[in-house]
């Protein structure tokens, strides 16, 4: 009998699940970690969280899955991965468990580090996968989409089986279904070269002025506990700041027009990442799958799929658990449950 800690580490973000013996939720947690400026930003980030859920990391079980290996900090994933597993290990104990994809089943597959050095391509940004493979479990036919803080992730699950053929972020980006856009980190000036501003369509500032966490503070949608990353001018995180911010992408003082103006063009921006999603998720989409949200934007998931007039299932009503952040964390989730699963851990 065990309790294990599943962690997603990325570039920007640690996310980490602590399960009891009963695979039962104990613990939820996501930390902001810019690991662009050194693996010491790790280390500080996961002490943090093994402190804030009470134990000590010879004390539990460790599943580790991983996107950081893409900052810049490294020359190339194989160099991030093997970092970070060698980093990690040294911090928890040689038994840490690494997700892979396997590269002939691409089943799920946990490797020890000895077995890192020659798996760092199915190691590399697999967290989506192993997401999937949870939810494959439970619903044998859905489109999860996840949307994050950078990116959405689609995967199409049939007979309880992904049906996704790319697996490399490459081939994922070639076939639509990892989406470089998310809810908070994406530049405005990413998703959209024009906007309507009142009844005239401009141009947008080609300049890292604003975030669509801006857009998504003046909608109203964006949670406090997902907000996480530094603004593009290193300013608060406000309604009027984030208008400031998003005015200056068209050109503008905030002065110059109404909050309510802003707020408008902050419709327009998530009106167009919304279709940008939307054309992507519809290249997955068949009339059998229930459409699943995560992330933290699920609640754009859930306005496409109404958009769609498609089913649409949350993450709570299909766990067994309901903690309020679980969906946020989910690949963090889904590596302990089948690390457990496996009975490796």
């Amino acid at each position: 009998m065990h309790k294990i800690v599943g962690w997603d580490i990325g570039g920007a973000h640690v996310k980490a699940v602590l399960l009891d013996e009963s695979q039962n939720v104990i613990h939820v947690q996501q930390m902001a970690c810019p690991l662009w400026l050194g693996l010491d930003q790790l280390k500080t980030v996961m002490l943090a969280i093994l402190k804030s859920m009470g134990v000590e990391s010879k004390q539990v079980h460790h599943a580790v899955t991983m996107t950081g290996e893409l900052v810049d900090l490294f020359a190339n994933r194989h160099e991030g991965v093997l970092a970070i597993a060698q980093f990690v290990s040294k911090l928890l104990g040689n038994e840490v468990l690494f997700y892979a994809i396997d590269s002939k089943t691409n089943a799920p597959h946990l490797v020890t580090l000895n077995q890192v050095p020659e798996r760092t391509k199915m190691i590399a940004s697999a967290n989506w996968h192993a997401s999937a493979c949870l939810i494959a479990q439970i619903m044998p036919s859905a489109l999860l989409v996840d949307i994050g803080s950078t990116t959405t992730d689609i995967i199409a699950i049939e007979n309880g089986k992904i049906i996704n053929q790319a697996m490399t972020d490459a081939e994922r980006m070639q076939q639509d279904v990892l989406v470089y856009t998310g809810v908070v980190r994406t530049p405005v000036m990413a998703v959209a070269q024009k906007l309507p501003l009142g009844s005239t369509e401009t141009n947008v500032a080609a300049e890292y002025f604003a975030t669509m966490a801006d857009v998504y503070r003046l909608t109203g949608e964006l949670a406090e506990t997902v907000d996480m990353a530094e603004t593009a001018d290193g300013g608060p995180k406000t309604v009027l700041t984030s208008a400031r911010r998003l005015a200056r992408m068209v050109g503008h003082d905030v002065e110059d027009k109404p909050l309510e103006s802003w707020q408008q063009l902050a419709q327009a921006c998530r009106v167009k990442q919304c279709h940008q999603i939307q054309s992507a998720i519809n290249k997955q989409l068949t009339k059998n799958m229930t459409i699943l949200g995560a992330g933290a934007g699920h609640f754009l998931v859930k306005a496409i799929a109404a958009s769609l007039q498609h089913p649409y299932a949350t993450l709570n009503s299909i766990l067994p658990h309901q903690e309020e952040h679980l969906g946020v964390c989910l690949p963090a989730y889904a590596v302990a449950v089948l690390a457990d699963r496996k009975g490796i851990a």
